[in-house]
């Protein structure tokens, strides 16, 4: 135990660190301006005029068309400030506060990057990144230091390994091994591709990437742990996504994580790097400079650390409790979300809402188009607590319309992975009296194999 406290705490360059905030803010600020861009601030948190909110968090509500794009600039001129390293401290506290909301307003939006964002931007506020290369040391030479405990370029490491080794983990199923299901189905839609393309057809090349994928996302972290594996294990990284960058529609998930892996590389390459940069402008090399030790305080130890630990016991206990619940993982999604299964599944559905008013017995469809956009309406319809959300809006909107206690069904069907449509959701049942929680489901109809729908 005294030898891993000594190797946690021993000093070690600041370098990766530095150079890891500037390419996390860099990331981060073309991606603001990406989605401002694209419209996606306007599509997204304006235009709907209904959100999911996530259990616990209905309070979260966006604010209008002029305060979300004032959100978006303030988060980019966090991010700005982060990758100087100005203001830093406040920067990443206003980024991780401003990218969170954000992505707590509509589910729908949820992507295992965006959860991922969230947790280093929460990191970053804990470390003195900005302690090095930074305008913060331009305005107070005092705040310089050279070297910091090895735990505070570790976090990210561990972090970044997570992500990967619970990718690796989720794919061990039986429909992603023994099916190559959905890479199948993803591939064939790609035979145009250039060069390999024409292979995409063949099953074997399926099987070839499910496994070769279960393979990388299982080991990547530890090869680029090991000197001697690391930059064939970075080779493997750039090819990796740049391939699914160039195959599948992930946004910027894949140049992030192709950037942010360079937190594994050791002070000389990342000492280097900055060298480089330096000299861009003036002719300095930092290894002229003195060795200047970083000290956290008792109290930021004795605090601090155990949260930390307590913080990544959470995230790799998470994924697991799925086991909590029946049925099939893919199909109920009960205990999918935050648990890095990236990718993973082919599912696609459709929703149809009755409802009844208890005192006439008079029934009618509700057009969910008239709610919701067209994302929202594919999301929700194959995720029951989107569905269930859905159906108490209805439940209001009606007893706004007069009818004092409407009863609403749905009527789902349901896809997986090529399996065929069948029936989601039990359609007797009224989702006005069911309430959500982190009990099972019971609504949610099992997956039969076998049992294919007879609408």
């Amino acid at each position: 135990m005294g030898k891993i406290k000594r190797y946690l705490t021993d000093q070690v360059h600041i370098a990766p660190l530095a150079m890891f905030r500037v390419i996390f803010g860099m990331m981060m600020l073309g991606g603001v301006i990406r989605f401002i861009a694209r419209g996606w601030v306007y599509e997204l948190y304006v235009m709907p005029k209904y959100y999911f909110s996530y259990y616990g968090f209905e309070w979260v509500k966006p604010l209008g068309e002029a305060g979300m794009y004032t959100v978006f600039i303030v988060m980019g001129l966090a991010a700005l400030f982060i990758m100087l390293g100005l203001f830093y401290r406040l920067a990443a506290i206003a980024f991780f506060i401003l990218f969170t909301y954000v992505e707590l307003i509509d589910k729908v939006n949820y992507l295992n990057h965006y959860y991922f964002i969230s947790l280093v931007s929460f990191l970053l506020i804990l470390v003195p990144a900005d302690r090095f290369f930074s305008l913060d040391v331009v305005r107070n030479p005092s705040l310089r230091v050279t070297h910091i405990p090895r735990w505070m370029i570790g976090l990210f490491r561990v972090q970044l390994g997570v992500v990967y080794f619970y990718a690796g983990l989720a794919k061990l199923n039986y429909d992603w091994l023994f099916r190559a299901m959905p890479l199948k189905t993803w591939l064939a839609a790609n035979s145009d591709f250039p060069i390999i393309g024409a292979y995409f057809d063949y099953e074997w090349v399926a099987y070839l990437f499910s496994w070769f994928g279960a393979f990388y996302d299982l080991t990547i972290p530890f090869f680029l742990l090991m000197n001697r594996t690391r930059k064939v294990a970075y080779l493997f990284v750039v090819i990796f996504h740049v391939m699914t960058a160039a195959l599948f529609p992930i946004g910027m998930f894949p140049y992030i994580m192709i950037l942010a892996t360079l937190v594994f590389f050791p002070e000389s390459f990342h000492i280097s790097l900055i060298d480089k940069i330096r000299n861009l402008g003036r002719n300095k090399t930092i290894f002229q400079d003195q060795v200047q030790n970083f000290f956290s305080s008792h109290w930021f130890n004795k605090i601090i650390i155990p949260f930390l630990i307590l913080f990544f016991v959470v995230q790799l206990a998470s994924p697991f409790r799925y086991l909590l619940y029946p049925g099939k993982l893919f199909w109920t999604e009960q205990g999918y979300r935050f648990s890095w299964r990236v990718m993973l599944m082919e599912k696609a559905g459709t929703a149809f809402f009755y409802v009844r008013d208890p005192e006439t017995g008079r029934q009618c469809e509700v057009m969910s188009s008239d709610y919701l956009t067209r994302q929202q309406e594919k999301m929700m319809s194959t995720q029951p607590d989107m569905i269930l959300q859905f159906a108490h809006f209805i439940e209001s909107e009606y007893k706004k319309k007069g009818i004092k206690d409407p009863e609403v069904r749905v009527e789902s069907y349901v896809t997986l992975n090529g399996s065929g449509s069948r029936l989601y959701i039990d359609k007797t049942v009224d989702l006005t009296k069911e309430k959500e929680n982190f009990l099972p489901k019971k609504w949610i109809l099992p997956f039969a194999e076998n049992q294919l729908s007879k609408k």
